[in-house]
């Protein structure tokens, strides 16, 4: 029997060029202020207009400042880029969530909040952590400019189908292991290249248990592996958190989305191209402590040597030694009790209500340390919303925090949110490059759980301990 992927690319699938790849249908196009505006300019040349308006959805969120925004963008290049799409939106008729709304926030934190983002749907944007709606049971990936102009002609896309995978994580989770830490552990053992040329499929009994937040942050972090994307078979836990939403079906449409969403699951003797299996037991809260995702331990754990490394070649070594040099690290050092100056808690990776539900619990009652800059930034002005209704803000207030206005913030550096050079930012966000933060900035990714026992230590911290 086919794998999910294979039914729901199958599904969508308009023909297959002979020895060349699948014109595919898309269901939902996202944009945003960054990758947009060449498409658009390209679809004005040609004398186009989109296919299908009703599909597109529209948002600002890069380069949005996270306070003020009642003001206009003080970096000429951000607001020319949110002022462009707002005209764009205009002149296409396409639905735009726009920057001081209700409706705005981080696009891949929207999408799903909103009910767009469904199950058995394919969706794109041009950006990578599109991979982030594979939670709801979709197959949903990143793409370039020149597609996302395709996909508003024509509505489908040119793809090479890729490989499918399954990566099942059994067992139960430990204190103070959250979704985050789940995927810092997965990239560790895969690598940041182990997955490409595949879509995963999550399965197992730590994903079944996971809620739609965790899940959406697990996905949210595929393309860190190489993958395409990765996704989630839709269940009763998908379905409880879409019912309801803004634009979810509702009534006897909702009857019959459910009945179609309950077949979309791999089956029982589905065959995939790779099956990898982890335990649940082997997992603790995680760090990084170089400059690519995949270079992470156990935060009990020491830096790796390089007496350690069987199989890595010279050149390997040297890049990991300037990656070390890059964050002022060294082989077989423990980074527990490492000071740090910046603690952001946000991005399409960990800015969800449940995000901030696990860093109030943990500093509730405590106070920040004063050394420590925190940027606490919601994905969303619904998310803004609900962390008020549950009186999280309260206590954020009382132990030293302030919640900014939702955008992606500081998870890069293209907007005000930037961390100085030289300084250690202890982060929820998705990738710690080189100067992803801002030029000479050193990010160390973390669950909300390690960002907050940093916020409130100054230092890095177990968050078992507090």
């Amino acid at each position: 029997m086919n794998t999910l992927f294979d039914k729901i690319w199958d599904k969508h699938t308009v023909q297959v060029v002979d020895d060349g790849p699948t014109q595919l249908y898309i269901d939902r196009l996202y944009c945003h202020e960054v990758t947009s505006p060449q498409a658009f300019a390209g679809m004005r040349a040609r004398g186009l207009r989109c296919f299908r308006p009703g599909q597109i959805f529209c948002m600002p969120d890069h380069n949005i400042p996270t306070h003020d925004q009642d003001k206009p963008i003080a970096d000429p290049v951000g607001r020319k880029q949110v002022d462009t799409l707002d005209k764009n939106c205009a002149e296409f008729g396409l639905t735009e969530f726009k920057m001081n709304t209700a409706d705005n926030g981080i696009i891949h934190v929207v999408g799903p909040e909103k009910g767009l983002s469904l199950p058995g749907m394919t969706i794109v944007c041009g950006d990578s952590h599109t991979s982030t709606h594979g939670a709801m049971g979709a197959v949903a990936f990143g793409i370039g400019t020149s597609e996302v102009e395709m996909v508003m002609a024509s509505q489908c896309i040119l793809q090479q189908k890729p490989k499918s995978m399954r990566i099942s994580i059994n067992g139960t989770l430990g204190p103070g292991v959250t979704p985050k830490d789940v995927a810092l552990y997965l990239m560790a053992q895969i690598t940041t290249s182990g997955a490409t040329g595949y879509f995963v499929e999550y399965a197992g009994d730590v994903v079944r248990n996971m809620s739609m937040e965790g899940r959406l942050t697990l996905c949210n972090l595929s393309i860190e592996m190489g993958a395409r994307g990765g996704f989630v078979a839709p269940d009763a836990t998908t379905f409880a958190y879409i019912k309801g939403r803004e634009y979810a079906p509702t009534g006897a449409d909702w009857d019959k989305a459910v009945a179609y969403w309950q077949t979309l699951r791999s089956g029982d003797d589905a065959v995939f191209d790779k099956e990898l299996t982890f335990d649940a037991a082997d997992i603790e809260p995680r760090i990084t402590y170089g400059t690519n995702p995949g270079m992470g331990i156990g935060i009990t754990e020491a830096i790796p040597t390089l007496e350690s490394m069987a199989g890595v070649d010279e050149a390997g070594k040297a890049s990991y030694l300037k990656s070390l040099e890059y964050m002022g690290f060294k082989p077989g050092e423990k980074l527990i009790g490492h000071p740090v100056d910046y603690v952001f808690l946000g991005a399409c990776t960990n800015g969800r209500i449940e995000d901030f539900r696990a860093f109030a619990a943990l500093v509730k009652g405590k106070k920040k340390a004063d050394r420590i800059t925190a940027w606490l930034v919601p994905g969303s002005w619904a998310v803004d919303r609900q962390i008020r209704a549950e009186g999280l803000d309260r206590v954020l207030a009382d132990a030293g925090f302030v919640i900014r206005q939702p955008g992606c913030s500081a998870c890069l550096a293209m907007n005000d949110d930037k961390v100085p050079a030289g300084k250690y930012c202890v982060s929820t966000s998705n990738r710690n490059f080189e100067g992803r933060q801002g030029p000479g900035a050193r990010t160390i990714l973390a669950s909300p759980l390690v960002a907050a026992a940093a916020a409130v230590t100054g230092v890095i911290s177990d968050p078992r301990t507090l």
